[in-house]
C-alpha cells in the first residue's frame, strides 16, 4: 500500500514525516535549511525571468527580491485574498500548493516511491473555509487529503507512540511562529480526547525577533547615531541576524551579530558588530514569556484541571526550544513534567504521519478524538442563539433537536446557522442559511422540523433539516466567506464571558416576550376552541386580559408581567371551569399527556425554539 505522509504546513516553516516499520520517519528538506533541521521553509519566490523558488532557495533570495518574495501564506488561507506579482495574482491555496508539491516531490525522492496521499495538520481555531483551503491546496499539488487534524493533537499523538495506556493529561504548549495556542488532553487506554483550548493569536517567535531587531538597532544608534529602519535591505538583514542569534542562544551562551557594510553615508560604509548574551536575550523577551500565563489559566481553567494535576507538557514550535520558555513551564508545572524525545519543530509532521497510519491500519492502538472549539447552534424566535453542538464536544459528532413553526399556516422556515458563545444570534457569526419549504399548512406548534448538524473528521459543518411530516429536507455544506480568523474568534470568546451577564438578563427578557406571545396564541385557541362552553363573562375576561397583552407588547412596554400575570390568571380560570363541567373528556385529557411526555424527550415544540415567520 502507497505511504500516507503527514505534513504539517506551517506559516514560516512546514515539515513532512512518513512511518517506516511502524516508526516515524522525518522526510528532510531536499537542499537543507538555513536555520538547521530537516523543515522547509514556507516560502515561495518569483523571479523577473520567471523562474519559481520554493522553500530555502526562496528564503535565501528574499532580500535582493522582497516584491517577488511571498511568505505566510497560511495567513490568508481561506479568504478572497490575492498575491499579485510581477503581473500574476495568485490565491493563498496555490501558494501553500506550491510548498505542498515540492514537499511532495522531497518525499517521493526521499522514499523512493510514488506519494498520492496525506494528512495535513491546521490549526485547532481554523474554519470551514479554511479547513477547506487547505484540502484544495492539497488537491492542486495532486495530493488526496484523507484527512485534516487539529496541530496540537497531531502534537499529542507524536508523544503518544509506544506509550503505555497509562491515563495521563496533558498539555500542549504550541509556540510557533506568530501565535501561541494551548491544549488540555485526556490521554488513556490508547485514546486522545481534547477538552480546552485557549490561546494568544499575537505572541510568538516573530515577537521575540522583533524586541531582539529593536535592541540591535538601538545598540548601533547609540554608537552611530543612524537608525537603520529607514533602510528596507538592511532591516531585512537584521532581522535574519536576529532570527539567527534567537536560534543560537538557545543552546550558546553568548553570540555576535556581524552584519558588514549594513549601511553607506558621507563619511563612508558602516559594519554592524554586537555580542548578544543569553541573560540579554532572556531579559528582553521576559514580557512575551509573562504573557503566556493567562492562556495556559484560560485552557486550565475550562478543563477544570489545576496545575498539580497535569502529567505532561508536550512542547510544540521553534520557540519552545529556548531555555527561558522551559524553565518558565517548569516553574509552572515542575521540572518532570516537560516531556523529551520529540522536536519541537517536527512532532506536529510526526503526529500527521501516525494518523495516516491510524487511517492505513498500521497503527490500531491509538484513537483520536478531537474537539469543535466554538458552540454551533441556530437563530431561533426573538433572535435567541440556540446551541446544536457546544463548544470543546469531541469530533466527529452528529446532533439533532426538533423545533416547529412560530406561526399558524407557516409555509417555510429559514435556517440561520451561527457559531459562537452569545446569547443572541446577532452577536454571533452567521455561517449560513437556506429555507425548508412546502410545510403543510398546520397551527403553530405543529409541524416538527428536525434540524442536525453533523461535523466529520475534517472539523467541516453538514446541516440537515427535516420535516417530519412529509419527509422533505434541505441540506447546506458550510462554505461561507465571511467566517472568523482565529484572532476574531478569541475575540469572540472573550467578549461573551466579559458580556455574559448583559447577555443572560437580555436573553431572560426575550424568552419572556415568548412566553407572552405564545400566552395571547394559548388564549385565541381557547376562545376558539371552547367559546361555546364558557360564560360570557369569562370570554370578556379573556378577551380584555389578552388585549391588554397585545397592546403592552405592541408597544415594546419594558414591564408587562401584570398584564401576563392577568392573562394567565384568567385563563386558569377557564380550566378550573372545564374540570367543574360534568361531561370533562377524559380522552382528551389523556391526549393532552402524551404530547407533555413527547415534548419532554427533547422536542422543542412551543418554547424558545420556535422560528419567526421570516417569509
Amino acid at each position: 500500500m502507497a505511504k500516507i505522509i503527514g505534513i504539517d504546513l506551517g506559516t514560516s516553516n512546514s515539515a513532512a514525516a512518513f512511518l517506516e516499520g511502524g516508526k516515524p520517519v522525518i522526510i528532510p528538506a531536499a537542499e537543507g535549511t538555513s536555520v538547521g533541521g530537516k523543515t522547509t521553509p514556507s516560502f515561495v519566490a518569483f523571479t523577473k525571468d520567471g523562474q519559481r523558488l520554493v522553500g530555502e532557495a526562496a528564503r535565501r533570495q528574499a532580500v535582493s527580491n522582497p516584491e517577488g518574495t511571498i511568505y505566510a501564506a497560511k495567513r490568508k488561507m481561506g479568504s478572497s485574498f490575492k498575491f499579485n506579482v510581477f503581473g500574476k495574482s495568485y490565491t493563498p491555496q496555490d501558494i501553500s500548493a506550491f510548498i505542498l508539491q515540492k514537499i511532495k516531490t522531497d518525499a517521493e525522492a526521499f522514499i523512493g516511491d510514488k506519494v498520492t496521499k496525506a494528512v495535513i495538520t491546521v490549526p485547532a481555531y481554523f474554519n470551514d473555509n479554511q479547513r477547506q483551503a487547505t484540502k484544495d491546496a492539497g488537491a492542486i499539488a495532486g495530493l488526496d487529503v484523507v484527512r485534516i487534524i487539529n496541530e496540537p493533537t497531531a502534537a499529542a499523538l507524536a508523544y503518544g507512540l509506544d506509550k503505555s495506556g497509562k491515563d495521563q493529561k496533558i498539555i500542549v504548549f504550541d509556540l510557533g511562529g506568530g501565535t501561541l495556542d494551548v491544549t488540555i488532553m485526556d490521554f488513556g487506554n490508547g485514546v486522545f480526547e481534547v477538552k480546552s483550548t485557549s490561546g494568544d493569536t499575537q505572541l510568538g517567535g516573530t515577537d521575540m525577533d522583533n524586541v531582539l531587531i529593536d535592541y540591535i538597532i538601538n545598540e548601533f544608534k547609540k554608537k552611530t547615531n543612524i537608525d537603520l529602519r529607514i533602510d528596507a535591505t538592511a532591516m531585512q538583514r537584521i532581522r535574519e541576524a536576529a532570527e539567527k542569534a534567537k536560534i543560537e542562544l538557545s543552546t550558546v551562551m553568548e553570540t555576535e551579530v556581524n552584519l558588514p557594510f549594513i549601511y553607506s553615508d558621507q563619511t563612508g560604509p558602516k559594519n554592524l558588530q554586537l555580542r548578544i548574551s543569553r541573560s540579554t536575550f532572556e531579559l528582553l523577551i521576559d514580557p512575551l514569556i509573562i504573557r503566556c500565563v493567562k492562556p495556559i489559566e484560560n485552557a486550565l481553567k475550562d478543563s477544570g484541571l489545576t496545575p498539580q494535576q497535569v502529567d505532561k507538557i508536550i512542547l510544540v514550535g521553534g520557540p519552545t526550544r529556548i531555555p527561558a520558555v522551559q524553565k518558565f513551564l517548569e516553574n509552572k508545572f515542575g521540572k518532570d513534567k516537560i516531556a523529551r524525545g520529540v522536536d519541537p519543530m517536527e512532532c506536529v509532521a510526526v503526529g500527521a504521519a501516525i494518523q495516516g497510519g491510524i487511517i492505513a491500519g498500521d497503527v490500531k492502538d491509538l484513537i483520536l478524538l478531537d474537539v469543535t472549539p466554538l458552540t454551533l447552534g441556530i437563530e431561533t424566535l426573538g433572535g435567541l442563539f440556540t446551541p446544536i453542538i457546544e463548544r470543546n464536544t469531541t469530533i466527529p459528532v452528529t446532533k439533532s433537536q426538533v423545533f416547529t413553526t412560530a406561526q399558524d399556516m407557516q409555509p417555510s422556515v429559514d435556517i440561520r446557522i451561527s457559531q459562537g458563545e452569545r446569547k443572541l444570534a446577532r452577536e454571533n457569526t452567521a455561517l449560513g442559511n437556506f429555507d425548508l419549504v412546502g410545510i403543510p399548512p398546520a397551527p403553530r406548534g405543529t409541524p416538527q422540523i428536525e434540524v442536525t448538524f453533523d461535523i466529520d473528521v475534517n472539523g467541516i459543518l453538514n446541516v440537515t433539516a427535516k420535516d417530519k411530516g412529509t419527509g422533505k429536507s434541505q441540506k447546506i455544506t458550510i462554505t461561507a466567506p465571511n467566517k472568523l480568523s482565529k484572532e476574531e474568534i478569541e475575540k469572540k470568546v472573550k467578549e461573551a464571558e466579559r458580556m455574559a451577564e448583559e447577555d443572560k438578563k437580555t436573553e431572560e427578557k426575550i424568552q419572556k416576550r415568548n412566553e407572552a406571545d405564545h400566552l395571547v396564541y394559548v388564549s385565541e385557541k381557547t376562545l376558539a376552541d371552547n367559546a361555546d362552553k364558557m360564560k360570557p363573562d369569562l370570554i370578556e375576561e379573556v378577551k380584555k386580559a389578552k388585549e391588554e397583552l397585545q397592546k403592552a407588547l405592541s408597544e415594546n412596554k419594558e414591564d408587562f408581567q401584570t398584564e401576563f400575570d392577568a392573562l394567565k390568571n384568567v385563563l386558569m380560570k377557564v380550566g378550573s371551569q372545564a374540570y367543574q363541567e360534568p361531561n370533562a373528556n377524559e380522552q382528551e385529557v389523556g391526549k393532552e399527556e402524551d404530547q407533555f411526555a413527547n415534548d419532554s424527550t427533547g422536542s422543542r415544540k412551543d418554547d424558545g425554539g420556535n422560528w419567526d415567520d421570516k417569509k
